[in-house]
């Protein structure tokens, strides 16, 4: 069901102001979208048709845009764009020649967006202008191109996938079919690393970020952009550990956990990725796959260089493929193993990360069928340990010893040594307590 709104009360009252330099100013895109959805609109974006730079600088708008004329509103810093129009004159998103002149039109400019759903505007007075009937297609719930330049752009891949987890939308046959082709044209060859993180990343952070690598994988782009990702479907795994058995299945059913708790970007990119070295286990060896912490971590080195990813993220994701099989046996690890582990993750200087560290291992968990609602005792029983550890008072145990060794050389691994014993004794007691 789609919201109609009175949209007079919504129509910004500096709008009209302008009406005197013969500005002619449309809501565009994801916001007018978005509040037909009855959503909630984070930001606004506007088309202004019949002007030009010297104009809308002279009105006081900030020029932002390098690759086309873009201006921030002087009071409310929203976006305004002028109307334009583009060419594709070589591969990848950035091959494009711009056109921008007061004789573009509203629909010249809607017409080189990529969905129906994002090419519908909204006038001052609130008039929906709809050309290629994409409220049609909002209440319908299906996404569809606008135009065959939909396949000037590869990014429009990872859009439309991104859109469908956002909005559990159905993709066109003639949609998919383009996507497709674009794939085996070789056009997503030409993705640079930041686009493909900006999609990605965005559309982990979507209610349900599973449909967005099913879609991928589907129209064979996933092989081309996350091949650590495609190549862990059909890998088997035990069915005593994993009723899903299917690697892949596994690792959507875990980000689709982390995205229902609402969990931080860094966290779910680890759960993405914490088991990809179970795509390099040899065949003959499966349904095991020991040693498949160590490879994931070089496979998650690699992949995070290639698309660059932002280092919390990246080094969250190392920590979880490394330990998480760790943490799924706390109950039977020993204190010394246990002050270990928190050393590795360095707990004592960064405890949020070690809470997300244990969000993730908690996915994996939670990530097969029938466990879902299971409690996770690791999580609580290491939160216990690391609370004890933490009262330790290193300070004090480092003036004590500085009294009584003279030779300050052999003071700091005298110090490690004492507040790591310390450590061990209290995450026994706490140990002791839980059971």
């Amino acid at each position: 069901m789609l919201y109609r709104y009175d949209i007079s009360y919504h129509v910004p009252i500096y709008l009209i102001t302008f009406k005197r330099f013969t500005l002619k100013t449309y809501l565009v895109g994801g916001s007018v979208r978005d509040e037909l959805l009855g959503l909630p609109v984070k930001d606004h974006d506007y088309v202004v048709v019949g002007s030009t730079p010297e104009e809308m600088e002279k009105l006081g708008f900030r020029p932002v845009g390098k690759d086309f004329p873009v201006f921030l509103h002087p009071e409310t810093k929203e976006q305004y764009a002028l109307a334009r129009t583009e060419r594709k004159i070589s591969r990848g998103y950035k091959g494009f020649e711009i056109f921008t002149t007061p004789e573009v039109t509203l629909q010249q400019d809607l017409v080189r967006r990529d969905l129906t759903i994002n090419a519908i505007a909204k006038d001052e007075a609130g008039n929906i202008i709809d050309p290629f009937n994409g409220v049609a297609d909002l209440e319908a719930g299906i996404l569809r191109h606008i135009s065959p330049a939909f396949s000037e752009d590869p990014v429009r891949i990872l859009r439309t996938a991104r859109f469908a987890a956002r909005f559990s939308f159905r993709i066109a046959p003639e949609t998919f079919n383009l996507m497709n082709e674009m794939v085996h044209n070789g056009e997503v060859e030409a993705l640079v690393p930041e686009r493909v993180w900006q999609e990605i990343s965005r559309g982990l952070m979507e209610k349900n970020p599973s449909r967005m690598f099913y879609i991928l994988r589907e129209c064979s782009a996933l092989s081309r952009i996350l091949p650590e990702i495609d190549v862990l479907f059909g890998v088997p795994q035990s069915p005593q550990a994993h009723p899903e058995i299917d690697t892949g299945l596994h690792t959507m059913l875990a980000i689709d956990h982390a995205a229902k708790q609402n969990y931080s970007l860094p966290v779910r990119f680890a759960v993405l990725l914490h088991d990809l070295g179970k795509g390099l286990t040899p065949q003959e060896l499966w349904p095991r796959h020991i040693g498949h912490e160590q490879r994931s971590m070089q496979l998650i080195v690699d992949l995070c260089e290639r698309i660059r990813i932002p280092k919390d993220s990246r080094d969250l994701a190392i920590l979880v493929a490394q330990f998480h099989g760790k943490v799924h046996c706390a109950e039977t690890l020993k204190p010394s193993a246990v002050a270990d582990l928190f050393q590795a993750a360095d707990a004592y200087r960064k405890p949020y990360r070690f809470k997300e560290f244990l969000q993730a291992c908690a996915c994996d968990f939670h990530g097969r069928p029938g466990f879902t609602r299971e409690a996770y005792p690791p999580a609580d029983r290491l939160n216990r340990a690391l609370s004890a550890a933490r009262s330790v008072n290193a300070g004090e145990i480092a003036g004590i010893l500085q009294k009584k060794i003279t030779d300050y050389a052999l003071l700091p691994a005298a110090i490690n040594t004492k507040v790591r014993e310390a450590r061990i004794a209290k995450i026994k007691q706490a140990q002791n307590q839980s059971t």
